[in-house]
């Protein structure tokens, strides 16, 4: 608790194409296709859905999740509801938001956040995905973060917080000399915007922390299933934006053409060997020899 109240926190998700599948559709105009792609919650916003989930287990918070795309988008939310067992679901769907680059996108996520319980003004933490698979930028989360006054915490892989104090201790991964996992140690005053890294794991170390843990798994489940009940959809004249910062109007990037990768003809053959027939072992250790006969040890 922060005195009498919740501890307010955020999470920005992402509905994203699902890659797995391996069928991405674009529009003439570079954007999206989403009516002919399969999409999913993005790998990088469940993480973020857990690292606020650890929040709700551990202080107790009240969570709020939030994202910008068509009706379907809702999908996301009730996938990141399963993570975080979260009290609210926004979506933020009009129109005037296609076609948005990071920083209209942001734009956006910050009238959003308005709409949360208590406001930008208490709001105390706000989580986002490292980046979006689609995009690959990571702009979204520190572009967010600038338009809220909120400072920003990248790469984080945990953190900890002192109510009384109303501070973050973060530790997170950063580069320095030509090494990759250097990990650094940063405090800052709530509220705070955190980006989390995709190698973080929330660790829930005691008995009451377990018992909470599993509570709220259950909850988690229960909202989820039923999840448009928690959900709230607001459009743009709600939400109070600008139509010039919002949108491919507000969108200063601009996709110029979309080309689809060449698939490279396989060069590699493989062979099924079976285990049990010594015939096929011999010709198997006659090749690795062959192959390593002509290798150079050094």
């Amino acid at each position: 608790m922060i005195g009498m109240r919740s501890l307010n926190v955020a999470v920005i998700v992402k509905l994203e194409p699902d890659f797995s599948e391996g069928n991405v559709s674009y529009n003439a105009d570079g954007t999206l296709n989403r009516a002919e792609t399969k999409s999913i919650l993005g790998p990088h916003s469940a993480i973020a859905s857990l690292a606020a989930f650890y929040s709700k287990v551990r202080y107790g918070a009240r969570i709020t999740v939030g994202t910008m795309g068509p009706p379907i988008a809702d999908a996301a939310l009730q996938q990141a509801q399963m993570l975080c067992d979260a009290d609210e679901l926004h979506l933020y769907s009009d129109r005037l938001f296609a076609g948005a680059d990071t920083l209209a996108t942001a734009e956006t996520l910050k009238a959003g956040i308005s709409k949360m319980q208590g406001g930008i003004e208490g709001m105390d933490l706000v989580f986002s995905g490292h980046r979006a698979s689609d995009g690959e930028t990571g702009q979204t989360g520190p572009q967010t973060a600038w338009k809220l006054g909120f400072p920003f915490l990248g790469n984080v892989i945990d953190y900890n917080l002192d109510l009384e104090r109303r501070t973050i201790r973060a530790k997170r991964l950063i580069s320095l000399q030509g090494f990759y996992d250097i990990v650094e140690e940063i405090e800052a005053p709530l509220p705070a915007f955190v980006s989390v890294d995709p190698s973080y794991q929330p660790n829930f170390n005691t008995v009451s922390q377990r018992l909470a843990l599993g509570r709220y798994r259950k909850e988690a489940a229960e909202r989820s299933s039923n999840y448009k009940q928690y959900l709230k959809v607001f459009n743009a004249q709600q939400m109070g934006v600008d139509p010039k910062l919002v949108g491919l109007p507000g969108s200063p990037t601009i996709v110029y053409k979309v080309e689809k990768i060449p698939k490279a003809k396989a060069s590699r053959k493989s062979e099924v060997i079976d285990g049990a027939n010594p015939e096929h072992i011999r010709l198997a250790a006659a090749k690795i020899h062959e192959i390593l006969s002509g290798a150079v040890v050094k």
